[in-house]
């Protein structure tokens, strides 16, 4: 048998002109089927504006990674030309995860629902905020399991009827901004497809954060909750109130606040801190680790193991 095994390897760095001398990829570059969604779903607003940020950023094809679970909405990496997961039903987090530890040098967005998101999913986006993974969430909630042809999801409102809830839905509807501010997420903002600058501004300020990132984007299911944001919608009647300028980001109580206010709510950055990423923590403890072994090989490292036990 081989004594020789394979170091693991440094975190690799793509090496890329600086982005002014680089042209961004058009949507027509970026697209890679034509999406299968229903006509007026919210999702196709979601998919054109993560386009459009990625050609004003002029992100090449092999800088990010767009990650799912299972849903309507997690149909999304099958839509875009690059590297992409759509992976098993609320697991688009650790997948996500170890991308984002093991290639620190991508954009790493997963795209999930409310039912992938908040239900299956829940655990993993627990523990994901607060460890404070660098990523960018996107969850597209809609209020319903549109998939499966309306059942009652975590963010149905009480009353809702559906083929799970005949009579209306008795179960309490979770909020997923409290429950992030209250999970250590270090990035919570909220939007809708029906907003497209917004939701282009709030894509762009949770690309740049160095941690953690969630976005709730309100986005219809005209097939089976039509009208669920009328009252989010101008155009249709309703509000949409942006966060008021003098709110303080990194007050955690404030945006707590804010996030309790009933529907329709706020729109905007409810709350963003600076801590320290799970990334930045264990490449210094790998970074400790290598320099303590000296260089040895793994091979070199369990052969002394051996000796000792001599």
């Amino acid at each position: 048998m081989s004594t020789q095994t394979l170091a693991n390897p440094a975190p690799q760095t793509v090496a890329t002109p600086p982005s002014a001398e680089r042209k961004g990829l058009t949507k027509k570059e970026l697209a890679a089927d034509h999406p299968t969604w229903c006509p007026g779903c919210g999702d196709f607003s979601v998919l054109a504006l993560y386009f459009k940020l990625l050609e004003k950023r002029k992100l090449q094809q092999d800088e990010f990674v767009s990650i799912s679970g299972i849903g309507c909405s997690s149909r999304f990496p099958y839509f875009v030309q690059s590297h992409g997961v759509h992976f098993i039903h609320g697991r688009a987090l650790p997948f996500a995860t170890g991308i984002s530890l093991s290639r620190p040098d991508l954009h790493v967005f997963a795209f999930s629902g409310d039912g992938d998101a908040f239900s299956i999913g829940g655990n993993h986006f627990t523990h994901t905020a607060r460890k404070n993974v660098k990523m960018s969430l996107v969850v597209m909630d809609n209020q319903v399991y549109g998939l499966t042809k309306k059942q009652t999801s975590p963010t149905s409102p009480l009353g809702f009827k559906s083929k799970t809830d005949g009579w209306g839905a008795i179960d309490h509807p979770i909020n997923p901004l409290k429950q992030a501010i209250a999970m250590g997420a270090t990035f919570v903002a909220r939007t809708t497809s029906t907003n497209p600058n917004h939701v282009l501004a709030m894509m762009e300020a949770a690309m740049d954060h160095d941690g953690f990132s969630f976005i709730q984007c309100l986005s219809e299911c005209v097939e089976f909750y039509e009208g669920a944001f009328d009252a989010a919608n101008p155009r249709k009647g309703g509000v949409f109130n942006e966060i008021p300028k003098n709110h303080d980001v990194t007050d955690e109580i404030a945006a707590y606040k804010l996030a309790s206010t009933p529907f329709p709510g706020y729109f905007g950055v409810f709350y963003k801190v600076n801590r320290p990423t799970k990334n930045a923590k264990e490449s210094e403890i790998i970074t400790n680790a290598r320099a303590k072994i000296q260089g040895q090989a793994d091979w070199q490292l369990l052969q002394k193991s051996f000796e000792r036990m001599k």
